[in-house]
């Protein structure tokens, strides 16, 4: 899977879940929700905002010292914000991607395959915590690397290669973040599902550089799981055509060991 097999999954998520009605119902609430958790958390550190601003550092009576107050408000404005919708995405991702987004993933390897692969009967409590503790790591690890890349851009003279390296870096967990959803409700563990993505980053870039064009990334964000759960079925059964191969080989050999007339 290269760059652009990527592109062309996330395309084909895309056109399937804007002709599936279950898909489509399930994105679109995807897609306000998320926005409806950015204004309510805005909102919410806006109104408290002078009292914030009054516990960091009280309103100064010198003129001479006003203005550098009203500066550190437009600033601790633009930081709350900023922080608002860090924080709603990490909400919205922990809590949809274990309900939405994996209901978008069963429906769509329902459709496809017919049936839903899971390892085992287990009550749904316990699915649902094992799938939120996963989604932890999913969601934090970009972020925290997204944080760290841009904060090392302002302590260097590499800002405009940093920027576009922490693009690159966030656009491809944003993309595993998608194509994790059936490993991980298989409960294939996290290092092995981790080690998986580290073979398979063009495509994971390929897949995520959608997500990059202004306006139409929040279209692409909300149906990616059906692009992703596309390409694990897919992965699923290149493995499955593999191993009849490696049976028949094991079997061969052991006949030519049988018989005495068999050739190299």
């Amino acid at each position: 899977m290269n760059l652009f097999s990527g592109i062309k999954y996330n395309l084909r998520g895309l056109g399937m879940g804007l002709k599936t009605p279950k898909l489509l119902m399930l994105g679109l609430i995807r897609l306000f929700t998320v926005i409806i958790i950015t204004i309510f958390a805005a909102g919410l550190i806006l109104v408290y905002h002078q009292a914030i601003l009054s516990f960091m550092w009280s309103k100064p009576e010198s003129q001479w010292v006003t203005w550098l107050w009203y500066l550190l408000s437009w600033l601790l404005s633009a930081v709350l914000v900023g922080m608002s919708a860090v924080i709603s995405f990490l909400v919205s991702q922990i809590l949809f991607s274990v309900l939405i987004m994996d209901m978008m993933s069963r429906i769509t390897e329902k459709k496809m395959t017919g049936n839903i692969q899971e390892p085992r009967k287990i009550p749904w409590w316990q699915q649902f915590l094992f799938l939120v503790k996963q989604e932890i790591p999913r969601a934090t690890i970009p972020v925290l690397l997204a944080l760290l890349l841009i904060i090392t851009g302002w302590l260097t003279p590499l800002g405009p290669i940093i920027t576009i390296l922490s693009s690159v870096v966030a656009v491809i967990f944003l993309a595993w973040d998608n194509t994790d959803l059936t490993p991980a409700r298989q409960m294939v563990p996290f290092k092995e599902r981790f080690r998986s993505l580290r073979r398979s980053l063009l495509f994971h870039l390929g897949f995520g550089i959608l997500f990059l064009i202004p306006v139409l990334n929040i279209l692409f964000l909300s149906f990616a799981p059906v692009g992703a759960t596309l390409y694990q079925i897919d992965q699923n059964k290149g493995s499955e055509v593999q191993e009849p191969k490696v049976q028949g080989s094991k079997v061969e050999n052991s006949e030519c060991r049988r018989n005495v007339f068999c050739l190299s």
